[in-house]
Order: structure tokens, then C-alpha cells, then sequence
């Protein structure tokens, strides 16, 4: 594309961008007195990169993560090319309008990433190149061209330590196709940036094997350079501090030539090198620094000619072609009506034609006519699909003490030795914990990812070894370092992929469950993308004993219940995790209509992401069961074990490995109370989220509305107690009183723990049978046990 039109559509969306900010915050009427916002300042240091970017460099294979304060440009852009609404525009940061930030699922123009929490968008590039490699060494389609996964990143987005755990993770695992381009505007909301970053941004990415292309000078000044005097220039703008280039940029023209006559007058060549120029046209020399320039954007990016990762390090002026351009206080500042109406004019922008998409372009069907021939747009939106897998029965039995994390691993290396469509859809990872949570027999059989085959030395020279490492490009398991952010972020792009590349995998990530917690931002990232994985947290609770207080998880059951597009389940049996299982692999590729399905009031058609939370803690297993109760009431999040009688004095209702306890209490208080009940609990977020959504259909007028943990308890006498207990929070089953208005003892964990043994451990918290027995013949009416 030519320079003269490339610097059109800059000069549009540098508009679009800040009057839809504008808008909001100073013309549509207000309902309350709070800042609206939406970061004009970052907008404006961004513009000149996105449109060499998007309108020169991008094919419609390629990804971009947008930088989040850029969300502006990047709408303004959409709208020009026609797939944003003016409507949506004008409702920029209001209910129902263009989003603060790019979404996926919020936004209906076509957001490759949602960013928002700054880092998060800037790692998940990496990954989802790793998963575009993964894809392609499978070879499910032929005709598939690899694109480059982009992230536009703030320059204080490398404060954020997730960028240098994905940096790292990127290097052991052959990142390529991958470009990071830095908006270096060098300030960020409480400041102005430290001198000397860009050398040690450099070096970090120099040592993880990126190539850096510094782009600091635009056309106008590589131009000043080589006339006579230039060199001294160059020098000056080299030397001068961050701090006092933004002051003299927001002063402007007149102050820069009396800052350079008193720097570099010589009354020779710089002096005439100056005053070549007006005031104006020395403030655009000054601010056309390369990250300001299309020509030079544009020229960077088409200078790529391989697939190395490369990082693009940008200088810019934040608010750059803005009044409030360099000025400290910009990130959060926005230009007040005086200002606009200034700039407006300045802009050639006629009243009335704010919202028209080509005011002041002289030849609009000149410019259309290019518009439709850039690459990046010539397919349209750029979302894929991939059909449903078909997903096999799973069943589990065992005669013998299992643990769930056992059941788990049992379930994986069951399919492993299948050949269904599932299994070769699947693709597991973890955070160096691959052995102790179970999926070592599903990678001796699918082996490792690498993009180059690895041998084992072990196998090589026949050591006996229960982990068998090969790494093929033929492997499903992904093997990562211990940070939890990639966990999660790898996760993410993986459950994009059928999204993004069109072909659709089954992610599998296995965790410690306290170290959820480590990666909690990027779990909440990734189901706001509606990413679809699968999450193990285990070995889990205070049953994992002997680790003590740090590797004891407590509040991960509340997480569950909390976090949007994810459900959340503890089973106690192996019979449970095969149902929960086998419909978790189905629910992962649902993306039907947000109605609920009224038996339980739940979304389930919708789909989404599953966690669930299992234990090392071998225990002995019910008998078979196959009544159509049990298996979707383990779905529904609860069934009864133990149906209580009409006159149910006490309900143990239990979640997860304290199972045992709860059937233990049960049979003590066996002619002690009547009718007495067992509630074994599944999951407390579906049978929580079907109630609270009952609830509401029920003040909305159907009165039938009823939920499955409502129709579990109707029948429950008013008098009968509940005890709850769970190795987690109290929390997490407390709430259960609340359904019908009986009297609940939660029993749980609330403190940190301690080493020992199970049994210690359960008795100082208070979980286990003795303890139930305790709370009844304390709290409950009755004879003494």
C-alpha cells in the first residue's frame, strides 16, 4: 500500500479513535458522576503502528493481541472496514456497547484475543504459536498457511513477570512465527519510564534467541539526519532524557527551537538545519519518531523474511498528533471540550461529519477501492469451527481403594489405548508435575510434543525408568516449567484452536491444587476468552498430609464456585469422575444458545471449561452403579446416598475425599437420630448456579422454576439439621440451609495446615467422623452418641 494512503487511514483512525472517547465522556448524557475514560493518550502512540500493521504487513491467517489501551484504534479500525456499528460506538464503555478492552466474547467485531489484564495478551501470542506447531506437525489439513501470532504490547506490560516466564517457556520449546511489537511511548499511568530500559529489553529478549529491531527514527528524521548538521541532531535526540522529551513535545514547536538553538546553535549547519523549519513543522520533525511513522512501520515489518520471534521495539510519543501529547498526567487525561474543538478543526473535521467514517478523505472511492484489496480484511471475519468429537463411553470400576487422581490417570491411559477420534484430539500439559499427577501412562504411550523428535537417553541405554520422555512431533503432551501462568495461558490457546486454526483439540492441564491460585489471572484470562480445557488441580485439601500448610489447598472449592465458564466439580469415586469425565469431554465443545435446560436450570448448552479437584487419598469404592440417578445427579452436582426417610432428623451432606467421614458418621448415628440422610455432593457450583438461576426465573414470574438441589431437599422435614463438610472452605457447602431454611453446621478447613498424618489432620480441623458425631450431640436435639 502507498505511503499517501497508509497516512490516510492513520490520520482516520486517529480520529474515530479519540471522538468515540470524546463521545462518551463529554457529549452523551451521564447518569452519574464517574470518569468514563478510555485512554486517548495510549491510543494515539499506537496508531501509526496498527495501521502499518493491519494495513500492510497482516494475511488473515495471522493473530493479533491487541494492546488493551489501543482497544479505541483497534474499533475505529473495524468500523472503517465496515464490521463495527456506529451504534456500538457511540456506546463506547456503556452497557451494551464497544468494550473498554478487545473481547471475544463482549465485542462483535473480530477480536483474535480478549486482553484487559495487562501481560496476559502479550504471553498468549507465544502460545498460541506453539499451538498453531502443534496443529501443523499433525497434519489434519494440507491447506493450512501458518500465520504469525502478534502481540501489540505496552511498554509497562514488561514489568509484568508472566512476559518473561512465557519468554522463557518460548525458548525451550522453539517459538517461532511469534512478533512482540513495543509501543515504547516510555510512559506509563504514574509516571515517566526509567532511562536505559530499551538496552536491558535488548539483552533479555538477545538471550532467549529473538531477534530486536530497534525502530527509533521515522522518515522525517532519518531525512533531517543526512542533511548537513543532522548527525549532531541525531546525537542530541539519542542523549535527551525520556522526561525531558515529553516536556518539550507537549510544549511544542517555538519551545523545541529555543531548547535546540540553545543546544546546538552553532550559527552554521544545525542552526540552518533548524531554521529550515516553522515552529510546526520542527514539533512534527521532533515527534516523528519510528513507532509515529507508517512508512517506517511498515518498511520494519515487510524487512521479516523468516520465522524467527522477533520483537519490535518502537519509540512513540504517548498522545502523539494530540494536544496532551507528552504531557506526564496523559495516561488517564483525556483532551476537554476547548481542546477537541481545536483539534477538530485542526483535523478538518466539519461539524455534523464526526462519525462519518471518510470526512476529509478527498477521493473516497479511491480509498474504498484499496480498503478491499488489503489481505488482512479480504476474507472477512476470520473465526473457524470445527465439528463436535463424538465422545466414547467411559466407565471405571474398581474392587480396590482408589483415589480420584488415580481414577483420573486410569481414565487418560484407558484412551490412550484406544484410537477414537477423542484420544487423538487430546493434548495434556503440566507444570513439571506430569508423574505426580497422574498422566504418566498417557505420555509413555502419546509421548511428548517437540517440533524435532528428541530421544531418551534412559530408553537409549536401557535404564529402568517408570517415565519413558520421547519427544516426537507426533506427541500429545506438552511439558512445561514450574510457572503456572503458562499453564493456564497455554491452556487458553489451546482451548481457542478451533477458533483460531480450525481444527479442534482437547486440552488437558494437570496442577497442584494450591498453585491454582499461583495461576488465577490467567485461569480467569483464559475463560473470559472462552477458551475450553479441561483443569486437574491435585493432590488437594489437607488430606495431601505429609506436604504440610503451603501444598494443603483450601479456598480452591470457592474459586470453582466463582470463576465464570468454568464448572467446577470434587467427585469422591471413581465411579463419578468416569461420568463426570465423559461429559465434561462433550460439555468442552458445546456452543449452543444461553437458554437453561429448566430441569436443573443450568446453561449447559452453552459449554465451557471444567476444573476438577481430586485427591491422592486412596479410598474404598462403592459398588457398581448404574441407575440413571446416581450418574446425573453426579452431573447435576449431587445425588443421595442415603435417601433420608420422612421423619430426617440430621443430612450429612459431603464434597469430595471426606466421603469416608460423612458415610462413617451416617452409620453411628444410625438409631441415635431418624431417617438420617447422606448428600454426596459432586459439585457445589452447578448445584449453587441452578439454584440462584431458578430463583430468578421464579421472580420473573414461573413459578415452577424449581433447581436440582431444590428438588433434592423438598421433602426434608423443617426440623432436620444439615451438617456439611468438606476439606476446603465451610463455605463451599454452608449456603445449602439457605434452599429450604434448615438450620446447617459447616464444617471445613479455615486456617493453614500443618504436616502429619490424614487422620491427625482431619481430627484438628474438625472433618472427620468423630467430629460430625461431636457437632450432633452438640448442636442437634437428641439422644447422646
Amino acid at each position: 500500500m502507498r505511503t499517501e494512503h497508509l497516512k490516510t487511514i492513520e490520520k482516520r483512525l486517529l480520529w474515530l479513535s479519540h471522538w468515540m472517547i470524546h463521545h462518551a465522556n463529554h457529549i452523551r448524557p451521564k447518569v452519574d458522576g464517574i470518569k468514563i475514560g478510555g485512554h486517548q493518550a495510549s491510543s494515539a502512540s499506537m496508531v501509526s503502528i496498527m495501521t502499518a500493521l493491519y494495513f500492510s504487513a497482516l494475511k488473515p491467517e495471522d493473530r493479533v493481541a491487541v494492546k488493551p489501551h489501543a482497544s479505541p484504534v483497534f474499533h475505529a479500525m473495524q468500523y472503517l472496514m465496515g464490521y463495527q456499528t456506529r451504534e456500538k460506538m457511540e456506546n463506547f464503555r456503556g452497557f451494551g456497547g464497544v468494550q473498554s478492552y478487545p473481547s471475544r466474547t463482549k465485542d462483535i467485531d473480530d477480536v483474535d484475543f480478549s486482553t484487559g489484564s495487562v501481560g496476559l495478551g502479550v504471553a498468549i501470542a507465544s502460545f498460541a504459536s506453539l499451538v498453531q506447531d502443534y496443529i501443523d506437525a499433525k497434519r489434519w489439513s494440507k491447506d493450512r498457511s501458518l500465520g504469525r501470532m502478534i502481540a501489540l504490547v505496552g511498554d509497562a506490560e514488561l514489568d509484568e513477570g508472566n512476559v518473561y516466564e512465557a519468554l522463557q517457556e518460548g525458548w525451550k520449546n522453539d517459538l517461532r512465527n511469534c512478533w512482540w511489537i513495543i509501543d515504547y511511548n516510555r510512559q506509563s499511568l504514574d509516571g515517566i519510564v526509567r532511562e536505559g530500559l530499551f538496552d536491558r529489553v535488548e539483552k533479555i529478549f538477545d538471550a532467549f534467541g529473538w531477534d530486536v529491531v530497534r525502530v527509533k527514527y521515522g522518515a522525517l528524521q532519518r531525512a533531517a539526519f543526512a542533511e548537513p548538521g543532522g548527525e549532531r541532531l541525531r546525537q542530541w535526540i539519542d542523549d535527551c532524557s525520556n522526561q525531558e522529551y515529553s516536556a518539550l513535545t507537549f510544549m511544542g514547536g517555538a519551545v523545541w527551537r529555543q531548547r535546540l538553538m540553545d543546544d546546538l546553535g552553532d550559527q552554521g549547519e544545525v542552526t540552518a538545519l533548524i531554521d529550515r523549519r516553522s515552529d510546526e513543522d520542527l514539533a512534527e520533525l521532533m515527534e516523528n519518531l519510528g513507532g509515529n511513522c507508517t512508512e517506517t512501520m511498515a518498511e520494519a515489518f515487510a524487512a521479516i523474511d523468516h520465522d524467527r520471534p522477533t520483537c519490535f521495539l518502537a519509540y512513540t510519543i504517548k498522545g502523539w498528533g494530540t494536544p496532551i501529547a507528552g504531557h506526564k498526567d496523559n495516561h488517564g487525561g483525556l483532551m476537554n471540550k476547548t481542546q477537541m474543538a481545536e483539534w477538530q478543526s485542526h483535523m478538518g473535521v466539519k461539524e455534523g461529519e464526526e462519525w462519518e467514517p471518510f470526512a476529509t478523505v478527498e477521493n473516497v472511492a479511491e480509498l474504498k477501492a484499496v480498503l478491499d484489496q488489503v489481505p488482512f480484511f479480504s476474507k472477512g471475519t476470520r473465526r473457524h469451527f470445527d465439528a463436535r468429537i463424538d465422545v466414547p463411553q467411559i466407565e471405571l470400576q474398581s474392587d480396590r481403594d482408589l483415589s480420584t487422581q488415580m481414577a483420573f490417570g486410569k481414565v487418560l491411559d484407558d484412551l490412550s489405548k484406544g484410537d477414537s477420534k477423542l484420544a487423538e484430539r487430546i493434548v495434556t500439559t503440566s507444570p513439571d508435575v506430569t508423574g505426580t499427577t497422574n498422566l504418566g501412562p498417557w505420555v509413555n504411550r502419546r509421548k511428548l510434543f517437540a517440533r524435532h523428535a528428541m530421544h531418551d537417553a534412559f530408553i537409549e541405554h536401557r535404564i529402568p525408568s517408570t517415565a519413558k520422555w520421547e519427544f516426537t512431533p507426533e506427541g500429545q503432551h506438552i511439558e512445561l516449567g514450574i510457572a503456572e501462568m503458562n499453564l493456564f495461558l497455554l491452556l487458553g490457546a489451546a482451548g481457542l484452536s478451533h477458533s483460531l486454526f480450525g481444527e479442534r483439540l482437547i486440552p488437558i492441564g494437570t496442577v497442584y491444587d494450591p498453585f491454582v491460585c499461583r495461576g488465577l489471572d490467567a485461569l480467569n484470562y483464559a475463560c473470559y476468552q472462552d477458551a475450553r480445557f479441561m483443569i486437574v488441580g491435585t493432590p488437594s485439601g489437607t488430606t495431601l498430609a505429609p506436604e504440610g500448610g503451603a501444598h494443603q489447598s483450601i479456598g480452591t472449592p470457592l474459586i470453582g464456585m466463582s470463576q465464570d465458564g468454568l464448572a467446577a466439580f470434587e467427585p469422591a469415586f471413581a465411579d463419578e469422575l468416569a461420568v463426570i469425565m465423559e461429559w465434561a469431554f462433550d460439555y468442552l465443545q458445546r456452543d449452543g444458545e444461553g437458554d437453561p435446560d429448566e430441569r436443573t436450570w443450568l446453561r449447559d448448552e452453552t459449554g465451557g471449561s471444567v476444573y476438577l479437584r481430586l485427591s491422592t487419598n486412596p479410598i474404598e469404592q462403592p459398588v457398581k452403579r448404574a441407575d440413571d440417578d446416581f450418574r446425573q445427579g453426579a452431573i447435576d452436582g449431587g445425588y443421595w446416598l442415603r435417601k433420608p426417610g420422612p421423619n430426617c432428623e440430621v443430612v450429612i451432606a459431603y464434597q469430595g475425599v471426606v466421603a469416608p467421614e460423612a458415610i462413617e458418621a451416617a452409620g453411628q448415628l444410625a438409631g441415635h437420630r431418624r431417617d438420617v440422610g447422606v448428600l454426596a455432593v459432586t459439585s457445589a457450583d452447578r448445584l449453587n448456579a441452578g439454584w440462584t438461576a431458578a430463583q430468578r426465573a421464579r421472580s420473573r414470574g414461573n413459578k415452577s422454576a424449581l433447581s436440582h438441589i431444590e428438588r433434592l431437599m423438598m421433602d426434608l422435614p423443617a426440623h432436620c439439621k444439615l451438617i456439611t463438610v468438606i476439606d476446603g472452605h465451610p463455605a463451599t457447602l454452608a449456603w445449602l440451609g439457605g434452599v429450604a431454611g434448615h438450620q446447617t453446621i459447616p464444617l471445613g478447613v479455615e486456617h493453614f495446615g500443618q504436616t502429619g498424618m490424614i487422620g491427625d489432620l482431619y481430627s484438628h480441623f474438625g472433618i472427620d467422623a468423630a467430629s460430625i458425631i461431636e457437632k450432633v450431640n452438640g448442636l442437634t436435639p437428641g439422644r447422646s452418641i
